[in-house]
């Protein structure tokens, strides 16, 4: 995926912040992460946390889940899968994904706490200069249809 015309996202906008508000979800919250890395990290907006080497995308993007795990674990959430990505097996055969995250957060609240965390935001930066692209999915827990009946 590369080329002109392609769009990259890399920060919620105002619109799905309030859409994702809006949907009043209840309970736990589980964040679907798909990311895709730079070959090289861009610190250009981030001068402050730039290395003293160049870095590969995934390399800060490492970086990043080092700074903010403990912010996240603080405000009621934590990381429950991690994986490595790559061509899909359904789906665009020119698309990939470095990395699939799954996050869950105790609630819309603990999620938005920890979002707005001002000690979690300082180390941003690794995130954006880690990623090329990005998609993130907030998931709501549904039972499963007809548990339990075989048996």
């Amino acid at each position: 995926m590369t080329g002109a015309d392609t769009i990259s996202y890399l920060e919620p906008t105002q619109e799905a912040g309030r859409t994702f508000v809006q949907r009043d979800l209840a309970g736990p919250v589980v964040m679907l992460n798909l990311l895709r890395f730079r070959d090289v990290a861009d610190y250009s907006g981030h001068p402050g946390l730039t290395p003293s080497r160049p870095i590969s995308g995934a390399e800060a993007f490492d970086r990043y889940i080092e700074h903010t795990l403990p912010f996240l674990r603080e405000t009621g959430g934590d990381i429950l899968f991690l994986g490595r990505g790559g061509p899909f097996l359904i789906g665009p055969a020119a698309e990939h994904w470095d990395l699939a995250m799954l996050i869950r957060q105790a609630n819309v609240a603990s999620f938005l706490s920890f979002a707005s965390h001002k000690a979690y935001r300082a180390g941003l930066g690794h995130r954006t200069a880690a990623v090329e692209d990005s998609r993130l999915l907030p998931l709501s827990e549904m039972a499963l249809p007809l548990a339990g009946a075989r048996r």
